[in-house]
């Protein structure tokens, strides 16, 4: 797997607290590690600084170059809009998408940023699932803003740091956070409606409400090989082989038409490595433009073959709707 982030076990920004590595990674459903501190992380008092001047970069999503820091820091949470935004608002248990650089306030060393990577980071905040300086900081600023914040250890990385991103037990954080949109369970594509004339193929509702799409499969034979076309497209970036996801889906079984899995029904967004899910996923997804809803039809060589999963009988083919939400 490509590394995303010095500090990630999946590409979704700081999601874990403990570096890479993590195994379920693999998974349709992201799950993260939890940092030892976090269940020790106190409620911060937020200040409005120090904070170390930001000398280039100062516009919104463009890569910003910060000061070292000047004198001691606060041990506070020291926060700051640098560019206020005019979206919504983050809301605890959102995927935030954003991008940010991260230094450490004595040497000014930048341990990890997104600019570089080429595309924003998107992570669950306000749970638990990122430094607690970030669950804190963030909740409630709105989308476009750009947030430069100052993390003392005690919000960051705890007592133990983070030696693989070269950070100390006694290191304070600054980073500049943009703002780039949210995510819910009541996200859904954005883009344009596209015919499904096949008749020997599904046909896929088009609500974009936040809730779960109609799937009705044909009563016809299914079809041998792989089926991944657009039910709505969207204008975004196109996914490649290395790329992660994260994305709203339904599944159902091509013989009588059952759901065996749903984000909707969860009300939780997945999150995954296009590379590290079934074959009829990377392939049927490879290529295709984030904001859209893709129907894939996957058989059962390049799903799940002849091994037999929850709710999911051995040799079946499978129909699947995936709004692709974010690219990662």
């Amino acid at each position: 797997m490509r590394r995303r982030s010095l500090l990630l076990a999946v590409p979704a920004g700081l999601l874990t607290l403990a570096g890479c590595g993590d195994d379920e990674a693999d998974k349709s459903k992201a799950k993260s590690s939890k940092s030892p501190s976090e269940s020790q992380a106190p409620n911060a008092k937020i200040v409005d600084g120090p904070l170390p001047e930001v000398t280039k970069g100062t516009k919104f999503g463009d890569k910003p170059t910060v000061a070292k820091g000047s004198g001691k820091p606060s041990k506070d949470l020291a926060v700051k809009t640098l560019v206020a935004g005019k979206g919504g608002k983050v809301v605890k248990g959102d995927y935030l998408q954003a991008d940010y650089l991260g230094q450490i306030w004595d040497t000014a060393k930048v341990f990890d940023n997104s600019y570089d990577r080429g595309k924003p980071a998107a992570f669950p905040i306000g749970t638990g699932k990122v430094i607690p300086g970030w669950d804190q900081a963030l909740v409630g600023k709105q989308i476009g803003s750009r947030v430069q914040l100052a993390i003392p250890p005690a919000l960051g990385y705890g007592k133990q740091g983070n030696p693989q991103g070269g950070i100390k037990g006694t290191d304070t954080l600054v980073f500049v956070v943009d703002i780039v949109g949210t995510f819910n369970g009541k996200s859904s594509a954005k883009g344009k409606d596209v015919a499904q004339s096949n008749m020997d193929l599904p046909k896929i509702g088009t609500n974009t409400d936040g809730k779960a799409p109609s799937i009705k499969v044909p009563e016809k034979d299914a079809p041998k090989k792989l089926v991944s076309s657009y039910v709505i497209e969207g204008d975004g970036p196109e996914l490649k082989e290395s790329d992660g996801v994260l994305v709203q889906y339904k599944g159902v079984l091509w013989d009588g038409g059952k759901e065996f899995d749903s984000t909707y029904k969860r009300s939780e967004l997945a999150q995954f490595m296009l590379s590290q899910v079934v074959k009829g996923w990377s392939q049927g997804l490879k290529g295709k433009k984030a904001g859209s809803r893709v129907m894939i039809v996957v058989p059962p060589d390049l799903g799940y073959g002849d091994k037999k999963q929850q709710g999911i009988p051995a040799n079946s083919t499978l129909v699947f709707s995936v709004d692709i939400l974010a690219v990662l």
